[in-house]
């Protein structure tokens, strides 16, 4: 099948769309009507363009209400047609692009409407066109594919066909089997459009929602799986309206879509999810002055300093399974990055079974890869270009890491203190709001995470969207926050860090109250949560009472499901940019809290709000 996109996928004007479409990899596109009106050539001047830039106008849409009409809008039609007709003979595209009547004077005799199909592909097969006609979701009679493809087969005209659109099919529910059954050669166009399900009106789902394949949750797999049995090999076509895609750089939203189709298309076999082991390390980047402030928050956190770099200004600190790096090196990426954003995680390794493997799909999927300067006998590790320019390394699922870190450190005996913290249970990214789709995107098809349902989290300043991508064992958890509001405090922390990052780090322990009370033995601040929480708790859950009240002197947050119970609580805020969050799971619970997030943001806010009044600049890490 070959890939071709709706220009009303992008921003920008019909130059700039092209040279996207062109520069992703796409063989074709669809010309939407407003791209033509708007733009200040000729009609000449875009069958240039394309030609040059190697580009096929796939067709002219849409073309709306047409059939079925009484007299004398039939006829007016018809006169319509033919004069787009006259367009299309000059941009040098053959399809002309029918979508179902919407007017409420159109009848619902399917005999009616493909007696004016006949006629109009008769006269679009005299001029060397074709008709494509498509069910639209929300059409005064024709909503359903099977009644679209009907009318194509009452028809009989070899110059009229079908054409099917994911979202029109997934959004009035349709059942798929009677796709198998149409002949290939009278399906002339396949759109594509995955989207969020959302409880809605169809329209307006349609016109702001609709995403990427891989960036949504329509069963579009089901869908390939159906047309593959026609072997339909002609045009695979991107369709999305969406708002964020209409303030992102064209060039990079048409990547993504050429990302989505590739993922799309692959054998379902080489979608079996990434084999992942976790978080091997978390990588700070941090200034010289400010090192020994962060080391502090570490070592109130229970870390020990087990090894300091041969040959650079960077040291390990572990706790359990827990390793991070604090990068000072003069000169390094860590430092650019540091400059940029101040004491920040620049880096993510991952495990994976297969790191070959995983670069392969990122090259496959066009995702940069990144291999940084090393020294004699030092460690080289391939890392992918992660959000805002921080890095994602691939470590090899097999590797025992005692000996991978005694390659470049120097390492010193672990101190025997108990271990409290065990592992890095998730992290948690903030980053523009128009962003989200394309590392829903990334994610799914590098890493192979699955995605859950959007929530909004209410915070002071407006609404937060949260979405979680996680791996199949849950070994790799993260969180992707986004606000379209200004004053959240999501928007605070793209402000405070001039861009997205990792705001915070969760790590997991099996006894939170016992972690906590040595944590803040060592001068470790936490969040402090207000006590009519606790009593709207006693109100939910009938909690113990002495329960409640250790949660409450240790300012730990709850919540419960069906399946099992989790205790969590927060750090203040580390140089106003990230904190740590400590959980306990117990039983089978698969959730993050999100309950407690307006309380966790409205705590901050107000700490952040207190800071400002008594000091010029908000507070770093205090252990006092």
């Amino acid at each position: 099948m070959r890939r071709s996109m709706a220009t009303v996928c992008l921003s920008g004007d019909l130059r700039g769309k092209l040279e996207a479409i062109a520069a992703a990899g796409f063989e074709g596109f669809e010309l939407f009507e407003n791209d033509l009106l708007s733009f200040e050539g000729s009609t000449q001047e875009i069958r240039q363009m394309a030609q040059d830039l190697g580009l096929t106008i796939v067709t002219l849409q849409p073309f709306r209400d047409f059939e079925g009409l009484p007299e004398p809008q039939r006829s007016r039609a018809f006169d319509r047609a033919e004069r787009k007709m006259d367009v299309m003979a000059e941009l040098g595209t053959d399809l002309f692009f029918v979508c179902a009547n919407t007017s409420p004077q159109s009848t619902g005799s399917l005999e009616r409407i493909a007696e004016d199909l006949y006629e109009l592909g008769e006269r679009a097969r005299q001029r060397g066109f074709r008709v494509g006609y498509e069910a639209l979701a929300w059409s005064k009679h024709i909503y359903d594919y099977r009644d679209a493809w009907e009318v194509v087969r009452r028809a009989n005209h070899p110059a009229v066909g079908l054409i099917l659109d994911t979202f029109h099919i997934f959004s009035r529910n349709l059942e798929l089997s009677a796709i198998a059954k149409i002949p290939k050669e009278k399906i002339f166009l396949v759109q594509i459009a995955d989207a969020p399900l959302l409880e809605m009106g169809v329209l307006p789902w349609s016109r702001h929602f609709r995403s990427f394949p891989g960036q949504g949750q329509l069963p579009l797999d089901r869908f390939m799986q159906v047309l593959r049995e026609t072997r339909y090999d002609g045009w695979l076509s991107l369709e999305v309206f969406n708002d964020q895609f209409r303030t992102t750089p064209p060039k990079e939203t048409a990547l993504d879509g050429y990302r989505s189709l590739v993922y799309l298309q692959e054998n379902p076999l080489e979608k079996l999810p990434v084999q992942t082991g976790g978080v091997a390390f978390v990588e700070f980047a941090v200034s010289e002055e400010m090192a020994p402030t962060l080391a502090q928050f570490l070592g109130a956190l229970g870390f020990q300093k087990r090894g300091q770099h041969r040959s650079k200004e960077v040291s390990l600190w572990q706790q359990g399974q827990i390793n991070f790096i604090l990068n000072s090196e003069p000169g390094s990426f860590a430092q650019a990055y540091n400059q940029v954003h101040g004491t920040s995680v620049c880096a993510v390794a991952v495990l994976v079974e297969g790191v070959e493997e995983v670069l392969q799909r990122a090259q496959t999927y066009k995702a940069p890869i990144f291999y940084g300067p090393t020294g004699p006998g030092e460690h080289q590790i391939p890392a992918l270009r992660g959000l805002d320019g921080s890095l994602l390394y691939l470590i090899e699922a097999q590797q025992e890491m005692d000996s991978f870190w005694a390659v470049d450190f120097e390492l010193a005996a672990p101190q025997p203190t108990p271990t409290a913290l065990q592992r890095i249970d998730h992290l948690a990214q903030v980053m523009p709001a128009a962003q989200v789709l394309s590392w829903v995107l990334f994610y799914r098809t590098i890493l192979g995470l699955q995605t859950s349902n959007l929530l909004e989290i209410p915070d002071p300043g407006g609404l937060i969207q949260s979405q979680a991508a996680e791996s199949p064992d849950c070994s790799l958890r993260l969180v992707l926050n986004a606000s379209q509001a200004g004053g959240t405090l999501a928007a605070r922390f793209l402000n405070e860090y001039y861009g997205g990052g990792v705001q915070h780090i969760a790590l997991a322990t099996s006894d939170i109250f016992g972690t906590l009370e040595r944590l803040q033995n060592n001068g470790l601040q936490l969040l402090p949560i207000p006590q009519n929480y606790y009593h709207d708790l006693e109100a939910r859950y009938a909690l113990e009472p002495a329960l409640l009240e250790r949660m409450q002197a240790l300012n730990v947050l709850y919540d419960q499901s069906p399946e099992g119970e989790f205790f969590h609580a927060y750090t203040q805020t580390f140089d106003d940019l990230f904190f740590i969050e400590i959980v306990e799971r117990r039983g089978a619970y698969q959730g993050y809290g999100a309950v407690n997030a307006p309380i966790r943001i409205a705590a901050q806010t107000r700490l952040y709000k207190e800071s400002l009044r008594t000091l010029s600049t908000p507070p770093r890490f205090r252990s006092d």
